[in-house]
């Protein structure tokens, strides 16, 4: 069987180069495309993002990325967002402003309310009932790295699929929040896999055993 061909957005906001090295380590086809057209063509696409939300949102549209997205997800093209690019599935964010997200799920992301932002480090993430993301990693650690996330409270749904369920994984710090989604071939997490040692690239290998499916 070939190695599946992952393609990362590189559309000027993310750590572009760990996570293609990530998906390499195991055993994918990555490389990084500034081209829409390239990301329909791919098996997967990863979108990164690190920085504040508006200035994501707005480098991801200024590339095409908008328009890509909803094809992607129409016909049921794998897509997995990370941190920021997570974040930006949403339907807008309080961060620096108000911002339009991509409108994919439901909800706002919204500044932890902790005494002490950023959150950074390692935390355990309980896997939710029947998922594939995280199929072999309950209570496994992560590591994470924001002041923003998309806060617990109320459900998120599918808004391109909305007969779809949308399986959460929550964390806890100073409120609950969404540390990962799965809905259909849409998958997020809020902290960086490629950042996170063995547990980062198992949940990548389940990403791409999906795909291979």
């Amino acid at each position: 069987m070939s190695a599946p061909n992952i393609a990362v957005f590189d559309y000027g906001a993310g750590n572009v180069y760990s996570a293609v090295h990530a998906l390499s380590r195991v055993g994918a086809d990555a490389h990084l495309t500034q081209d829409p057209a390239e990301l329909a063509q791919a098996d997967g696409v990863l979108v990164p993002g690190v920085g504040a939300f508006g200035y994501v949102a707005d480098r991801f549209r200024a590339r095409g990325g908008e328009r890509w997205l909803r094809s992607a997800l129409e016909v049921g093209q794998p897509v997995l967002g990370v941190c920021v690019g997570m974040q930006i599935l949403f339907e807008d964010s309080t961060e620096l402003g108000e911002h339009r997200g991509l409108g994919a799920l439901s909800g706002t992301v919204d500044r932890l309310p902790a005494p002490r932002l950023p959150h950074i480090g390692w935390a355990s993430v309980v896997a939710p009932a029947q998922t594939q993301l995280l199929s072999g990693l309950d209570g496994a650690y992560f590591y994470f790295v924001h002041s923003y996330a998309r806060l617990a409270g109320t459900p998120v749904t599918n808004l391109v699929h909305p007969d779809l369920p949308v399986a959460v994984a929550e964390l806890s710090y100073g409120a609950p929040f969404a540390a990962a989604v799965e809905s259909g071939s849409l998958w997020g997490t809020q902290f960086h896999p490629e950042k996170s040692g063995e547990p980062g690239l198992a949940l990548l290998e389940n990403w791409l055993r999906q795909i291979s499916n």
